[in-house]
């Protein structure tokens, strides 16, 4: 689907077929935001499945709530081209608008929980603002599980870096691993490097301390702070004189991290590489980080189902 230039996801269009299936169900001949709001706890496993999650919201409470507030209808046809009430296209259009706000060129269940939250006056956004859930804490667990655009701090990074940096043609990142991968060279340069290794990454994503990378480590129960000491055993400083003249190369197992995560998005993860991708591609591809996180108790096929799971 696409509206106005944006991509909705997979994971979206699921929850837009579940709202009408969960208007049928309820005898209505209209899609409303309460019919959104019950397909997005239905679907479960979204960004907005683990937002709501970290806001310490009772989904099953919730959907209970909802339940009781909604009259049945009277229809007895089971139509799959119900027509959007005015409030639930609104909640499409704000979508759209955070998605924007984000500098995201996708709307994911996370833009359509904002959404209907930002709406306001419709079922959906009551229920949820009842619970707890309002637009600047959801928004900001939003952010903190899948970071926002900061280019002027990623500008005057680059312009403080005293080596140039090799660039990766092909590989659509959300700015906050592009944040990431900016520390990773920071980390090559100030051990003397010339190649930005897996471990440079994995540790730049570990100190960041969000994004979801993070998130999932933390829904494994990984203990972030002993990865990051044994992390810092495998990328020691060897005091190699760099000067403004070196480039930091991507050759070697960081250029295989990039070949695995576009992999990955080709395969349906996301239109965008964020800090969970750039983590599983370096588990991927770098066996002695691998080895760390598996002895910490994350296996790859572990972090990537957490991944897919909590990825809109």
């Amino acid at each position: 689907m696409m509206m106005q230039g944006y991509n909705f996801t997979e994971r979206v269009r699921k929850v837009l077929a579940y709202a009408r299936e969960e208007a049928n169900e309820l005898h209505h001949e209209y899609v409303g935001t309460e019919h959104i709001l019950l397909a997005l706890i239905r679907e479960g496993e979204g960004v907005a499945s683990t937002v709501l999650q970290n806001l310490g919201v009772d989904v099953e409470a919730m959907r209970g709530r909802m339940l009781g507030i909604i009259m049945l209808g009277k229809s007895d046809a089971h139509r799959m081209d119900l027509p959007y009430t005015s409030r639930a296209k609104k909640v499409l259009e704000l979508a759209m608008h955070e998605a924007r706000k984000l500098d995201h060129a996708y709307v994911g269940t996370e833009h359509l929980l904002l959404g209907l939250i930002a709406e306001s006056k419709g079922i959906g956004a009551q229920v949820l603002v009842e619970a707890g859930v309002t637009l600047d804490a959801a928004r900001a667990e939003v952010l903190r599980i899948l970071g926002t655009s900061e280019g002027q701090d990623i500008a005057a990074r680059a312009q403080r870096q005293p080596v140039r940096r090799a660039s990766r043609a092909g590989i659509p990142l959300a700015e906050r691993a592009r944040r990431v991968i900016a520390r990773a060279y920071d980390l090559a340069a100030e051990r003397g490097e010339v190649r930005v290794s897996g471990a440079h990454v994995a540790i730049a994503v570990l100190e960041h301390g969000e994004g979801a990378a993070n998130a999932v480590l933390d829904r494994l129960g990984a203990d972030r702070a002993a990865l990051l000491t044994a992390l810092h055993r495998l990328a020691p400083t060897v005091h190699v004189a760099l000067t403004p003249e070196t480039v930091l190369s991507l050759e070697g197992p960081l250029a295989e991290s990039y070949t695995a995560i576009d992999n990955e998005l080709h395969s349906g993860a996301g239109p965008v590489a964020g800090t969970g991708h750039l983590l599983l591609g370096v588990l991927q591809t770098a066996p002695d980080v691998a080895q760390v996180f598996e002895e910490c108790g994350v296996g790859v096929e572990q972090f990537r189902a957490e991944l897919r799971r909590i990825s809109g």
